[in-house]
């Protein structure tokens, strides 16, 4: 039985957050938009939870691809002005180079991050 065709394959997706930490994120869209969506979704064989749950994934992880996209649809949207754009890529791409500098991986980095959480909750 192939993952698609298993049930239990979905509840066990480790992105799914357990019942007690789900938050409903919700908009609204055209009827069009919202059935051309369906359509390509069943032909990449996926469900809209999971599109969805993918692409806040690439953006969180900051997936070059997706901050790529992002960044167009801002420059063409007019969000932030070209300084403001050019500043942002500027600092993420500082932070890629002091990640390779370092040597850290992405759990070395979480772990950073759950210290200073610890220490700073007002952060």
């Amino acid at each position: 039985m192939t993952n698609r065709m298993n049930p239990n394959h979905r509840l066990k997706d480790p992105s799914v957050p357990d019942m007690s930490e789900r938050k409903k994120i919700m908009f609204y869209e055209s009827i069009k938009r919202q059935a051309d969506l369906r359509v390509k979704l069943e032909y990449d064989n996926l469900k809209q939870s999971e599109f969805f749950r993918c692409l806040i994934t690439g953006y969180l992880n900051n997936d070059d691809q997706i901050i790529h996209y992002i960044q167009k649809y801002k420059e063409d949207m007019g969000i932030h002005n070209k300084i403001k754009r050019q500043k942002s890529q500027k600092l993420i791409n500082r932070g890629k180079e002091n990640i390779k500098k370092l040597g850290l991986n992405k759990t070395e980095i979480e772990d950073i991050f759950d210290i200073i959480a610890e220490e700073h909750p007002e952060l």
